[in-house]
């Protein structure tokens, strides 16, 4: 067997994730007790009191804890990766994963990360939209004719079939009128806060650029593959310019699960919460077996499949 891990992203968060964890499995306490934010991280990701989980300095924060535990506890439990890579935001967790942080600097620098994309699109008029059954080609040369409206780019490769934009409103909507005269079966509009992985969220990439100068970044046990990529890092590439680059550019996540099974990956297993990005393995690589991981029964489910 050839194992990878996939890791969530944000958008999957809900009220309520890891709080079966959080008493059943000491590690998983361990980490979330020692997140150094400046907010009540477990109120947050347990009850959400105050209805702010869905804002992204917020949400990022509690995702990195939530898949270190998961992390900690998979490996507790003799289950590592030999491949890892995570959906915009579950790239840090895939690289905590992989040893370049530890669970409180992948923490620390996911809440930095979050506010510096909340503070890159306060005031925008933005928008994002998924567009199902359109090819790549095409739904480009929709963004190209609708920029004359302002900035509309591919912002999701998810899987065949489901692609993501994002944009200054105007030119998000011309684009999706577009992309439905060019074939497009739908175009749902998502709800974000953010043009997330588009040039506009240029400053949250210079703030990270200067942030990451303060980090040490640890070197790899295993392949990680970057979403800016779709595949492992080459030669000429450090992880921070990759980091840099992902928050302001597309996520390849077909490309990455199709590299994943040209390197031999025969199972995955989706590191949620949610389980969006099993669904994308089974539209890409059918043949992979995917396993999505949430709650104590999840993992029980998980041990006895991999075990037998």
């Amino acid at each position: 067997m050839s194992l990878a891990f996939l890791y969530a992203g944000q958008g999957s968060q809900h009220p309520g994730m890891g709080a079966d964890l959080y008493e059943a499995y000491p590690v998983f306490k361990e980490i979330l007790d020692s997140a150094d934010v400046d907010f009540d991280l477990k109120a947050v990701s347990f009850t959400d009191p105050d209805g702010v989980l869905n804002q992204t300095q917020y949400t990022q924060p509690c995702m990195v804890a939530f898949a270190a535990g998961m992390t900690a506890i998979l490996a507790g439990l003799g289950i590592t990766p030999d491949y890892a890579a995570g959906l915009s935001l579950g790239e840090y967790s895939a690289l905590q994963a992989a040893g370049v942080f530890t669970p409180q600097q992948a923490i620390s620098l996911a809440a930095f990360r979050g506010k510096a994309m909340a503070s890159a699109c306060a005031g925008m008029a933005c928008g994002m939209t998924a567009v199902l059954g359109l090819d790549r080609e095409k739904l480009q040369q929709a963004c190209d004719q609708a920029s004359d409206l302002g900035v509309v780019e591919i912002a999701n490769y998810n899987c065949p079939g489901q692609l993501v934009i994002a944009g200054q409103k105007d030119a998000v909507d011309k684009a999706s009128a577009l992309a439905k005269e060019l074939g497009a079966k739908r175009c749902l509009p998502l709800k974000v806060s953010g043009p997330f992985h588009t040039s506009l969220l240029r400053p949250a990439g210079d703030a990270l650029r200067e942030k990451f100068k303060e980090i040490p970044f640890g070197t790899p046990k295993f392949p990680v593959l970057f979403n800016c990529l779709g595949h492992e890092m080459g030669p000429e590439d450090t992880i921070p310019a990759l980091l840099e680059k992902q928050v302001q550019s597309s996520v390849y996540m077909e490309d990455t699960i199709r590299r994943l099974e040209a390197l031999g990956v025969d199972t995955i297993v989706e590191i949620g919460p949610g389980k969006a990005l099993s669904g994308f393995v089974k539209k890409t690589a059918p043949s992979i077996k995917t396993y999505a991981v949430e709650t104590c029964a999840d993992i029980d489910a998980l041990s006895a499949a991999l075990k037998g």
